[in-house]
């Protein structure tokens, strides 16, 4: 956020201002500054987001039922914190970047990212931290190896082959997991490195089910902006502008709370969970309410197509006499999936080896990326 800060803000490393309609072009040092910037962006996030939620759950004891069920809420209330930033960002720093300047309205996320990080530090000595246990795309990489040069040897019964004959696993900060009968590999290595290998595969259908709710989620910034251009963005003389209308998907903030508070202990009385809902149940949940969000859009795009057709103005960038708030709902029902699939996204970390449980977060986190694309 410095890097951009400084490209928006000092002389030689912006373009010259606009004259009129003319905008000189910037210079390829400057976008070398520009993007090197975002670059450090994304190797930021690629740091911090797989790893914060799965250290904060770390923070709770899976032995002690009442931290298990506080666990939960975490990750309810970690997505809520995640919706109040993003409202800031979608409304406060969206007006001063459009009237004080791109310095400020970068220098203001970088000021409060310092104070961030100087936070979370300050509480180190009361994080409970957990053994690091080496890369785990090194073990899956070594089990897939060795299966494929040992793939034709027959399988022996001894035990000692599964796992060595500790209370633990050697794998350091991971517990012992339990074996099944899929991919029997006769190797050097121990039973726990296969077992992640497997769990890990066996992921991949709920993970694939990602990249669809994050493919509804990317056109609030895409399809559904589009879309509100060309519709009626006027109340009197106020023009609103169609990407603020992805403010309304803030009603998770409320929804959170809702679910956390009244939802949760209503459905723990009929199914006897902890949480309510399993997390799967949850994701389902979710990805329905998206198909519905997507339903409200197409109605109203029917009934966009439909005035532009009255009027010839199908082919032309036309806006229709068709309020952009009708935009509001298809643009809350996104926000209420997301209480409950990217809630649901616990399952990477419940479901995952100890040690793997930030990689497995960051493989949610691909669905993003994957959708996009």
């Amino acid at each position: 956020m410095c890097t951009l800060t400084l490209s928006a803000s000092v002389p030689a490393l912006k373009p010259p201002e606009c004259v009129g309609s003319l905008c000189p072009p910037a210079s390829p040092s400057q976008y070398a500054v520009f993007f090197f910037g975002l670059y450090l962006i994304a190797l930021g996030t690629g740091g911090i987001k797989p790893c914060v939620s799965s250290f904060g759950a770390d923070q709770f004891d899976d032995t002690d039922p009442k931290e298990r069920v506080k666990k939960g809420s975490f990750f309810n209330w970690f997505y809520f914190s995640i919706n109040i930033g993003a409202l800031v960002s979608s409304s406060l720093l969206v007006y001063i970047q459009d009237n004080a300047g791109w310095g400020l309205g970068f220098g203001i996320p970088a000021l409060f990212m310092g104070i961030a990080i100087a936070s979370f530090f300050s509480g180190t000595a009361l994080y409970r931290f957990q053994k690091p246990g080496g890369s785990p795309i090194t073990r899956m990489c070594q089990v897939l190896v060795a299966s494929f040069h040992k793939r034709n040897l027959e399988v022996p019964k001894d035990s000692l082959l599964y796992e060595t004959q500790e209370g633990s696993s050697a794998i350091e900060g991971s517990r012992k997991l339990e074996h099944s009968n899929e991919l029997k590999v006769h190797r050097n290595y121990i039973f726990s490195e296969v077992e992640e290998l497997k769990i890990l595969v066996r992921m991949f259908p709920i993970w694939a089910t990602g990249i669809v709710f994050s493919a509804v989620y990317a056109q609030m910034s895409t399809m559904f902006v589009e879309q509100g251009m060309l519709m009626d963005t006027t109340i009197g003389s106020f023009t609103i502008p169609p990407a603020s209308l992805s403010t309304f998907d803030v009603s998770v903030l409320f929804l959170v709370p809702i679910y956390d508070r009244v939802i949760v202990p209503i459905a723990r009385k009929f199914t006897g969970k902890e949480r309510g809902f399993s997390e799967l149940q949850r994701m389902g949940i979710g990805l329905f309410i998206s198909v519905l969000s997507m339903c409200a859009a197409a109605l109203v795009e029917i009934k966009r197509l439909q005035l532009a057709k009255e009027h010839g103005l199908v082919d032309e960038d036309a806006a229709m006499a068709l309020s952009i708030f009708w935009q509001i709902p298809q643009y809350m029902l996104v926000g209420a999936a997301e209480v409950f699939t990217f809630v649901g996204l616990e399952f990477f970390y419940e479901q995952s080896p100890d040690a793997m449980r930030s990689l497995c977060s960051a493989l949610s986190l691909l669905t993003t990326s994957l959708a996009i694309t």
